[in-house]
């Protein structure tokens, strides 16, 4: 696992944010005016003490749009709650699923029909590491 730490006073980097909407589906004419700027920093980290970066290995998660590649921001801030997507330690090895939390009985779930529920047993030990709030994605 490859861990990024944010830096202690990260520097600016805004881009332009253009007004308009993109559409996904039919093509439609683009307004060609620069409406503000956003700095990636406070859009994908609201609290830098408390967030890392991860690369992502494999396609467990596949159908939450997490892919092997891919960084996650997670938060050791935010309280990990039921439905929430999780870096977390089973039994010493990190793992990304969704945690599932009902009637006393704790599992974390692959976004893949090809792996099974993580049940966790009495023996079993658990660390949630952080939430993740961010996925981020290259294309090229």
């Amino acid at each position: 696992m490859q861990l990024y730490l944010p830096v202690a006073a990260p520097l600016p980097q805004s881009v332009p944010l253009y007004g308009a909407s993109v559409p996904a589906g039919f093509p439609s004419p683009a307004d060609d005016y620069k409406d503000s700027s956003l700095d990636l920093n406070r859009y994908l980290i609201r609290d830098a003490a408390s967030s890392f970066m991860v690369r992502v290995t494999g396609d467990s998660m596949a159908d939450a749009g997490i892919h092997h590649g891919d960084l996650l921001v997670v938060d050791r801030g935010l309280p990990p709650l039921h439905g929430h997507i999780v870096l977390a330690a089973l039994d010493g090895a990190f793992t990304v699923k969704r945690l599932h939390r009902r009637d006393g009985r704790v599992a974390l779930l692959a976004e893949n029909v090809a792996y099974a529920p993580l049940e966790l047993g009495g023996e079993q030990e658990l660390c949630i590491w952080g939430v993740v709030t961010a996925c981020v994605k290259r294309f090229t």
